[in-house]
């Protein structure tokens, strides 16, 4: 759009007449409001406020494992966007039955694409479980116990990373300036239910008309072949985009027929299914998310070597 004039002379001649300066006042009125409407669809109002929490209300729960959940909320109205930038994540909170709070920050299997609703895939970390965490996912838990109708508070939007598109993105590190990067591909390690913020990313570039050239690799680290979060959406992505995406899992406990890897990520698993082959390493970043013991104790050690 054509940047507007500044100032009167840019608009009309200067005329010593009273009619010229009403004419001239009736114009800046017309252009006052027609900014003002601008500036209101700039700001057009999503779901998420940044600072302060909002309750939603439960819509659908669905099972997908004997862990896992898939959990849709309702926003405001059926046409409210959620406003969540790519590469960023909502905070969810509940208070218990001792007046504690819980927060945790989770990514949505949904973006602003889809209005009215936020959608959420979840594992349910029971207490009983694990011998490290007895009492297991306080906020999974409580996520499960809900009912159609039920209310959760969510904040948001939330995050260092924010996707622009083709390949830009900008990341902000604490007590560090923000910093402006892109990539021509991007290579993915992702452990459990970290895979949903990968997801996310993945969906944005392939959504993306106008580019056709970001590749993209994902190693996703899991337990067992029944912990594989996701795994139809992205194996239907990889499926559809086989020259732009590789997909590749490895398991810490696989059956005797698993084809996949086996084991902790490692040095060779990152050089082979992470990396890219037609890619320098200065048009590559590397995106990671899981448990920190897995991030700290294998992934950053791989990379490293490399």
């Amino acid at each position: 759009m054509a940047s507007l004039p500044t100032t009167m002379d840019a608009i009309i001649p200067k005329l010593m007449t009273c009619e010229t300066e009403v004419l001239v006042q009736v114009i800046f009125a017309v252009l006052a409001v027609v900014l003002a409407g601008m500036a209101f669809m700039k700001k057009e109002k999503t779901a998420m406020h940044p600072t302060e929490f909002q309750k939603f209300k439960l819509a659908k729960k669905e099972i997908i494992s004997h862990d896992t959940r898939r959990f849709t909320f309702d926003l405001q109205t059926p046409k409210t966007k959620l406003g969540l930038p790519i590469g960023q994540h909502i905070t969810l909170r509940f208070t218990d039955e001792n007046g504690k709070n819980h927060q945790r920050s989770y990514t949505p299997v949904t973006s602003d694409e889809v209005l009215g609703s936020v959608t959420f895939v979840i594992k349910v970390y029971k207490a009983g479980v694990h011998p490290k965490f007895p009492e297991g996912g306080k906020m999974s838990q409580h996520l499960d116990s809900l009912q159609i109708g039920d209310s959760i508070e969510m904040r948001g939007p939330k995050g260092h990373m924010e996707y622009l598109g083709q390949g830009n993105f900008t990341l902000k590190l604490m007590r560090k300036p923000l910093q402006h990067r892109c990539a021509k591909h991007f290579g993915m390690i992702a452990g459990g239910t970290g895979i949903t913020p990968m997801l996310q990313v993945i969906q944005a570039i392939f959504r993306d008309q106008k580019d056709k050239t970001t590749t993209m690799s994902l190693l996703y680290a899991n337990q067992t072949e029944e912990d594989i979060l996701v795994r139809k959406e992205l194996e239907i992505l990889a499926a559809e985009y086989p020259n732009r995406f590789k997909l590749h899992y490895t398991l810490d406990r696989p059956t005797e027929e698993w084809k996949g890897s086996t084991g902790f990520v490692d040095k060779t698993m990152v050089k082979s299914h992470v990396l890219s082959e037609t890619t320098s390493k200065t048009d590559t970043q590397v995106l990671m998310c899981g448990p920190p013991p897995m991030l700290k104790f294998a992934c950053i050690p791989a990379l490293k070597e490399l």
